[in-house]
């Protein structure tokens, strides 16, 4: 599996579990108006640190945020080849 299907399935998964509405996820999807809250944000990071076995956030030594569905995946697969 690619990294880019792994997010998109955990993204997938935790909506399903906290019963939440995903909008259609593309590229240019918003994360803040994907349909999930902060609190699904944090299991999706959660899970793919353990998937992953890598964890973006911590790896950079600037503060990056990412805004939409396509930085988040490249964010993960950049960390995923280092």
């Amino acid at each position: 599996m690619t990294v880019a299907t792994i997010v998109r399935a955990e993204f997938e998964q935790v909506a399903r579990e906290q019963d939440k509405s995903l909008t259609s996820l593309g590229d240019d999807t918003v994360l803040l108006d994907s349909g999930l809250d902060s609190l699904c944000l944090a299991i999706i990071m959660a899970r793919l640190e353990d998937q992953l076995g890598v964890d973006p956030f911590s790896l950079s030594e600037d503060v990056y945020l990412p805004v939409t569905l396509g930085d988040f995946i490249k964010f993960y697969q950049d960390a995923a080849a280092a």
